[in-house]
């Protein structure tokens, strides 16, 4: 079977192709490899370049059942030439085409080896272009689906995790669509937690990029919200970066996230999340605290901070976040 695969790819007419193609897709692993250790992997590449539809995914199922669980062929993919065609495919009107090429380069992107080569051959414009079709006015991204745009995301959290790789992502214009998504979508989707992590890792790394994020209207109070509403890991990394944006100049943006009532949310937060969240949270609470009385933590127990916390915040007697602030001395006290 391997070897009738190998030569319908090799020699077969563009039906053949197909077949084989889709019958790769089935083998068992072993069988795969076999096939990928005797170079399928280049008459799969060209079959990319087909005007056929049905070529096209035949050959991109086969290249992701390739890629799936060996770095080794996805090393190979790559090197064989195979990203300025994913980023031709990108620029399809068909919105499936677009969704299994973006899965392609998310699986590709993965590999440690492959991402400065993705990185520096213009993926990553094309990537966030993919994420601005809500507002952008190429109207060939404006069908791009959800899961379309969260591959995208992921792709570029992927590259993200290599160093060199953040400054391009950030001079492409990566904070703003993301802060888009973080703005027009439900906070406890899936969406907005995938766009506020991926903008948690690149303002950690990028000061331009945290100062684009303070500044931008309407971010702190999207952030407050994630906090609110957001999933756990949302709500987490939506702590930090207000962390990160009151750091860098409390005296701005300390009124800023107070104003916009990010005090329930960050309570709740501090006693309610996980050990990293709770240390962010009780970090966050301590650079809020009026002005007047700021000192260092270590000159003071973390009781006397929060109590301080308690008498600074909510002057009005609000029940709930009072038994928040009292939750939480319990807790730190214990």
């Amino acid at each position: 079977m391997e070897d009738l695969v190998m030569e319908n790819l090799f020699n077969g007419d563009k039906e053949s192709q197909i077949r084989a193609a889709t019958e790769l897709g089935r083998l068992k692993s072993k069988q795969r490899q076999y096939l990928a250790d005797r170079g399928v992997i280049v008459p799969l590449v060209s079959m990319l370049q087909s005007q056929d539809y049905e070529a096209i995914e035949a050959a991109l199922f086969a290249l992701l059942s390739l890629a799936c669980g060996s770095e080794r062929n996805k090393r190979r993919i790559v090197k064989s030439g195979v990203i300025p065609m994913l980023l031709q495919l990108l620029q399809s009107q068909n919105p499936l085409l677009i969704e299994h090429t973006l899965a392609a380069m998310l699986i590709l992107s993965a590999c440690s080896a492959n991402k400065l080569v993705i990185a520096s051959s213009g993926a990553v414009q094309v990537l966030i272009e993919t994420l601005g079709g809500d507002y952008a006015n190429d109207s060939n991204m404006n069908n791009i689906s959800i899961q379309a745009k969260l591959d995208a995301i992921a792709t570029l959290h992927n590259l993200s995790t290599c160093h060199q790789i953040v400054p391009l992502i950030v001079s492409s214009g990566v904070v703003f669509p993301l802060l888009h998504l973080i703005q027009g979508n439900e906070k406890s989707s899936e969406m907005v937690e995938k766009a506020i992590m991926l903008l948690e890792n690149v303002i950690s790394l990028s000061e331009n990029a945290l100062q684009e994020t303070a500044s931008t209207g309407g971010a702190i109070r999207a952030l407050v919200e994630a906090i609110e509403d957001g999933s756990p890991q949302c709500k987490e990394h939506s702590a930090e970066i207000l962390l990160l944006i009151c750091q860098i100049c409390r005296e701005t943006y300390r009124g800023l996230i107070l104003r916009e009532g990010v005090m329930p949310g960050l309570l709740q937060l501090s006693v309610d999340g996980t050990w990293k969240a709770k240390e962010i949270a009780q970090n966050l609470l301590l650079l809020l605290r009026d002005g007047s009385s700021y000192c260092s933590r270590s000159n003071q127990s973390k009781h006397e901070l929060i109590e301080q916390v308690m008498q600074e915040i909510d002057a009005q007697g609000d029940g709930t976040t009072l038994r928040l602030v009292e939750d939480m001395i319990a807790k730190l006290s214990t």
